[in-house]
């Protein structure tokens, strides 16, 4: 197995893109191979690593269709909902919780007699 080149930030070579510089071209990777590796230099952790692809090799991006739009919109709202109330919660529910704010964090009820 051949060993990824690694280029330091801002040295790669032209011709080559990250997956977000490949988008706001309008292009997809295609399944294309990663052809190389960038590296930025961190302070307290190790460097982060930005994958490469060829521009050439690239594909456009497929438009939205209107079934796709669709689709996504239904997606989106059931990622609303919340599976414990069955309340939209009006936000997307967070995985790391699986439910919504209020019923994460209930309100604590204080039974105090005056």
């Amino acid at each position: 197995m051949t060993a990824l080149p690694v280029y330091r930030w801002r040295l790669a070579p032209e011709g080559l893109a990250t997956f977000r510089q490949l988008r706001a071209m309008n292009l997809w990777p295609g399944g294309q191979p990663v052809v190389a590796q960038l590296e930025r230099p961190r302070r307290r952790r190790g460097p982060l690593v930005v994958y490469l692809y060829r521009v050439d090799l690239a594909r456009p991006v497929r438009p939205m269709t209107p079934a796709k739009r669709t689709a996504l919109a239904k997606a989106n709202a059931a990622r609303q909902v919340c599976p414990e109330c069955g309340r939209d919660a009006g936000y997307r529910i967070p995985a790391s919780l699986g439910m919504c704010t209020p019923c994460a964090y209930p309100e604590p009820t204080t039974d105090a007699a005056v």
